[in-house]
Parts: C-alpha cells; sequence; structure tokens
C-alpha cells in the first residue's frame, strides 16, 4: 500500500510538531517546512499528496506558495492560520487552498479534514483513470480527467476550486444548484456564515477566466434567489 505523504508547513516549530504528532498516529509520512522556500522545495522533491501551510511564514507566504504549487500541481492544499475572520477564510479559498482551519486549532478536527481532503482526492483520481468523457458546449469544452479546459481552443487557467465549480454545474446543464449546494459538493462540508460570498467570489472570476464580459455566451447563468446554473 502506497504510504501518504503530508507536507506541514508552518514557522512555528511547537504547531508543526504538534500536527505531525496526531498525523503520524494515522500513519502519515509527514515532512516539514518552516519557511515558504522550504515548502516549495519540498513538494518539487517529494511526492506530497497533501499539504498543510501556515500563510504568514518567512520568506513566501503562504498564498506565494499556494500560487506557485498550483501551476502544476494539484494535491488538496490546507490553511492553517490565526488569520480568522470570514473574509480571511474567503482569501484563502479564492487563492486556491482546498480548507481553511484556524488557529488555535483542535488537533483532531484537523486530522478529520485531512482525511476528508484525502479521501476525496483519491475518489477524483480514481474516476479519473476509469475514464471519463469530455463536456463540451459550443466553444466550451472540459477534459474531467486531465482537469483542463479550453474556450475556442485556448486553455483556461483555472484553480482547482474553480474547475470543480465549473465541473459540477456542467455535468448538469440547465440545473440549478443554490451557493450551500455548490459548497457542499466542492468544499465537502457543510456551509458556514461565509458560504454565499466564498462561492459568489469563485463565480466572479471563474466568469471572468471564461471571458464572460466579451464573448456573447454566458456559461454561468444566475438565478435570481436560487443560485447558478450552467447556461451551456
Amino acid at each position: 500500500m502506497k504510504t501518504i505523504t503530508i507536507l506541514i508547513a508552518d514557522d512555528e516549530a511547537e504547531i508543526a510538531d504538534l500536527v505531525e504528532l496526531h498525523l503520524l498516529k494515522e500513519g502519515y509520512r509527514c515532512l516539514k517546512a518552516y519557511d515558504g522556500l522550504q515548502a516549495l522545495e519540498a513538494v518539487q522533491k517529494n511526492a506530497v499528496d497533501l499539504v498543510i501551510l501556515d500563510i504568514m511564514m518567512p520568506k513566501l507566504d503562504g498564498y506565494e506558495v499556494t500560487r506557485q504549487i498550483r501551476e502544476s500541481q494539484h494535491m488538496p492544499i490546507i490553511f492553517l492560520s490565526a488569520k480568522a475572520t470570514d473574509l480571511d477564510k474567503i482569501a484563502g479559498l479564492v487563492r486556491g487552498a482546498d480548507d481553511y482551519v484556524t488557529k488555535p486549532f483542535n488537533p483532531m478536527e484537523l486530522v478529520a479534514r485531512v482525511n476528508a481532503q484525502l479521501r476525496r482526492s483519491f475518489q477524483f483520481n480514481a474516476s479519473a483513470k476509469a475514464g471519463q468523457n469530455m463536456l463540451e458546449a459550443g466553444g466550451l469544452v472540459i477534459y474531467p480527467e486531465e482537469r483542463s479546459v479550453f474556450l475556442y481552443g485556448s486553455p483556461v487557467e483555472l484553480t482547482p476550486k474553480e474547475f470543480d465549480i465549473l465541473h459540477l454545474l456542467a455535468r448538469y446543464p440547465k440545473k440549478v444548484f443554490s451557493s450551500d449546494n455548490i459548497f457542499e459538493q466542492v468544499w465537502g462540508e457543510a456551509h458556514y456564515d461565509g458560504t454565499s460570498n466564498t462561492v459568489m467570489v469563485h463565480i466572479r472570476t471563474l466568469r471572468r477566466k471564461l471571458g464572460e464580459d466579451t464573448n456573447k455566451n454566458k456559461w454561468i447563468k444566475t438565478v435570481w434567489g436560487v443560485g447558478y446554473a450552467f447556461n451551456g
């Protein structure tokens, strides 16, 4: 059986050690980094399955580390941060994180979130290997197994969550999903007070990347008071 490797990146050694202790009990292999550059180096040199990442780190902050990781890799990233407002959480999720845990934190809750993200990641990879057909609507083409999107033949660079939202909507054309529906299916957890804003910000960015300001096709339709639907 493959050993699952988790990178813990936090400039506070006590926190990194605490997280490592609980993950080792679950049978995971752990790597640790204490600044952003060390975190990137660890991802580049090792087959990392999930990253637990502090935001405020020396040399490179967690946002920049996430941006660089997302240029080539799609493993789950969980922010573990003292920045605890809803706006902070939304900013973290929009910048490419899959989950956000605030400090101080319950180590067992963090382990549960790690397990949930790994489960979702492995289920997606298994589905991809089984083979999935591309989704196409006009000039928009989605390749689920490659997690790639093309618009009129040109690649569209999406974050993992933007891709997941588009893929969810495109699989069920015309079906209306509420913000809570989208959040529960894409983030894999029940809604919280900032759910609507989180989804709205992702939808807004996704629309911009799909060129909805310049192309006549409106891929994502807002159904006022209800939610969103794919208009392909």
